[in-house]
This record gives structure tokens, sequence and C-alpha cells, in this order.
């Protein structure tokens, strides 16, 4: 297995603690791999799409995605919903705050995320999709769509589900609750992350 991340600290860090499990990281970008057309049967993409901003920048990381993996393999995309923010927001009480609530709005308008201020837990420059956004994006490049699921739900916003999550059959009920929800269309931009599972063209 290979990790590849355009951080330094991160690959670091992935290389000391899993390198006994045989995964090998390396410093890269999205938009470039160092990797041989066919060559991964799964790719998963958990952090480029939000990352990059720019919609050309994010479908050259699709397409390099498409070049690498086999034909019929999979890629596997994560996303931040547009509602991010908003929900983060009130369930921390951020957007009580005008400069948040100015980053919220940009966010709702645009989908375009900013700091200027680099405040604490205000997150980084970034781009959130709306959930139509990501399998359009994903179409673009040619690989068929297999599901498209919410992954945290409005359990993300609920941290007095914390202590019911010790207790094994209140988890059980936590994550029925999720997965009823997880594919409901009109609840997708409920949950903060989103996660799309695709094939490559055989």
């Amino acid at each position: 297995m290979r990790i590849i991340d355009i951080t330094p600290r991160h690959v670091d860090i992935a290389n000391a603690e899993l390198s006994g499990l045989g995964v090998v990281a390396e410093v890269g970008d999205a938009r470039l791999l160092n990797a041989p057309d066919n060559s991964f049967d799964v790719v998963l993409m958990f952090g480029p799409l939000y990352h990059l901003p720019e919609h050309d920048d994010r479908i050259t990381a699709l397409r390099e995605a498409v070049r690498v993996v086999r034909p019929g393999g999979v890629v596997a995309v994560a996303a931040i919903s547009r509602f991010a923010s908003l929900f983060d927001g009130l369930a921390h009480k951020f957007l009580f705050d005008p400069d948040f609530l100015e980053i919220v709005v940009q966010d709702l308008a645009t989908g375009q995320h900013r700091n200027p201020q680099e405040q604490p837990n205000w997150w980084t420059t970034a781009f959130f999709h709306r959930p139509h956004q990501l399998p359009e994006e994903i179409a673009e490049v040619g690989l068929i769509i297999k599901e498209l699921v919410g992954i945290e739900g409005l359990t993300a916003y609920l941290p007095k589900l914390a202590d019911n999550w010790e207790n094994e059959a209140d988890r059980d009920t936590i994550l029925w609750a999720a997965r009823v929800v997880e594919s409901e269309t009109t609840l997708l931009g409920v949950s903060p992350h989103l996660l799309l599972v695709a094939a490559a063209p055989n």
C-alpha cells in the first residue's frame, strides 16, 4: 500500500507508524502522481478534492486517479459538505462571531472556504461541495458512480452522544441511525463529510 501526501510531516508520521504493516508513504501531488498507468486496484482520495479549491485542479486530480487505477478498479473520494461550517458553527457557537459568520456566508455562496485571520478551529483554505456537485465531477472524468453517502450525518453535531458510544448497545443504535439516512439524498448535505465510491470503466 502506498500513501501519497503533499505534507512532509504527514509522510514522516505514516512511515514511522505504518511501515511495519507494509505501508510506504511519500510526498506527492494528487494532480501528478508518480505511478504508472493501471497500477492500483483501489485509489482512495481522502483529502485532495477539498484541499483543491479550483475546479480544474480537482478534475486533474480525478483524472490522475483514473489513470493509475486498473480497469474496473475502485476509486473512493471524500468531500466536505457545503453546509459543514454552518452546522459546525452552530454546534460550537462559532457562528455568533461576526468574522466566522462572514466565512460561512462565503462558504454557502461559493463553496470557497477561507480563514484569512488563521483563527484556530476555523480550518484552512478549502472547497466545500454541494452533494450534487461531487457526482458531477466524478462523471466528468468517466468514472461510474456506485454509491454516495454522508459519513457522519447529524450525529457529528451531537456531542452528548459520546457517552453513549462507550456502550455497545447504544453504539449499535447510533450506527443504525446513521445508516438509515446515509444515502437519503435530501439529507446528504447535513453530514460534514461525503463519500463517493466509483468504478473505473473496464
